[in-house]
C-alpha cells in the first residue's frame, strides 16, 4: 500500500507537464527539493501538491538517474547519505572573545546584525587566491569577498570596506573560527566597532550558518575553481543567486528579502 502511494506521488511529475517543467527548471538553478515543494504552494496554488520527498525519489529513480538529476543538488551524490564535517583548525584567542561569552540573543538568532565569517580555499595549484564568506545569522544573507592571499590584515581590511557602509546595528558582531587569517580581528573593532567572537578549537559547527552556506556554494565554486579566471561580476552573480533561493528557516523567504526587511526596520 505504501509503495503504491509513493508511486502515485512521483507519477504526478510524469502526468503533469507544467509541474514537471516547474520542478526541473528550479532544480537546474540549484533549488533544493524542499525549496521547490514549498515555493510551489506559494507561486502555483493551482498546481498539484508534491512533497520534497517525492522530488527526491524522482531524482534518484532510474529515470532521474539517467537524466543525471542528482547533479543539480547541492551535494552531487548518486546515493543519498549523511554529510561529513570539515577538518578543524585552531589558535590562541583571548578568553573574552570566546564564543561561550557571546550574548545568548546572538546564539538564539533573536537580533539582527550578527555575522559569521569563514575562508573558502581552493586547490593549491591555482595559487593563493581565496574567498571570505560572511553570513548574517538571522537572515542567512551571504557576502563573498575575493582575496589575493591569506594575509590576515588584507582579509580583515576587505571586511571593513564591505561592512563600513552598513548601519551600525547591521554589523554588530562577527564570529570566526581560529584560523590565522582572522588574527587581525582587532582592526574590526578599531575601525568600525565590530566585536569579534571565536569558535572553540575544532568546532566549526558553532558557526553553522556560514558553514551551511559554504556547502551550498560549492556547487557553484568547486574545489578546483581557478579564482584568477573568476571576474568580480561573475562572483557577484553567484552571490545574488545564493541570496535569491528561498529558505525553510525563513518561512521560504529568500535571504535577500529577509536582510532587506531587517535593514528597513533598523532605518
Amino acid at each position: 500500500m505504501k509503495a503504491r502511494r509513493r508511486r502515485r506521488r512521483t507519477a504526478r511529475l510524469n502526468r503533469h507537464k507544467a509541474l514537471w517543467e516547474y520542478v526541473l527548471s528550479r532544480l537546474r538553478i540549484g533549488w533544493s527539493p524542499e525549496q521547490i515543494a514549498e515555493r510551489l504552494k506559494l507561486e502555483m496554488p493551482s498546481f498539484p501538491i508534491i512533497c520534497c520527498e517525492a522530488i527526491y525519489q524522482f531524482i534518484y529513480s532510474r529515470f532521474g538517474q539517467r537524466l543525471g538529476l542528482y547533479k543539480t543538488l547541492h551535494w552531487h551524490r548518486k546515493r543519498r547519505r549523511k554529510r561529513g564535517g570539515r577538518k578543524p583548525r585552531g589558535s590562541h584567542i583571548p578568553l573574552y572573545c570566546d564564543i561561550n561569552n557571546r550574548p545568548e540573543d546572538i546564539a538564539k538568532r533573536e537580533t539582527f546584525g550578527h555575522w559569521e565569517g569563514d575562508l573558502i580555499i581552493f586547490r593549491r595549484e591555482h595559487g593563493k587566491r581565496n574567498l571570505t564568506s560572511l553570513a548574517e545569522r538571522k537572515s542567512r544573507f551571504q557576502v563573498l569577498l575575493s582575496n589575493a592571499d591569506r594575509k590576515s590584515a588584507d582579509v580583515i581590511t576587505k571586511i571593513i570596506e564591505r561592512f563600513g557602509p552598513l548601519p551600525a546595528h547591521g554589523r554588530e558582531t562577527v564570529t570566526f573560527d581560529r584560523g590565522t587569517e582572522f588574527m587581525a580581528w582587532r582592526m574590526l573593532h578599531q575601525n568600525i566597532g565590530i566585536k569579534s567572537y571565536f569558535c572553540d578549537t575544532g568546532s566549526p559547527w558553532q558557526k553553522g550558518s556560514v558553514e551551511n552556506s559554504n556547502g551550498r556554494l560549492r556547487r557553484h565554486l568547486p574545489l578546483d575553481t581557478d579564482l584568477a579566471q573568476l571576474s568580480d561580476a561573475k562572483l557577484q552573480a553567484i552571490t545574488d543567486a545564493m541570496n535569491a533561493k528561498p529558505r525553510n528557516c525563513l518561512g521560504f523567504q529568500t535571504p535577500r528579502e529577509a536582510f532587506d526587511h531587517h535593514l528597513r526596520q533598523l532605518n
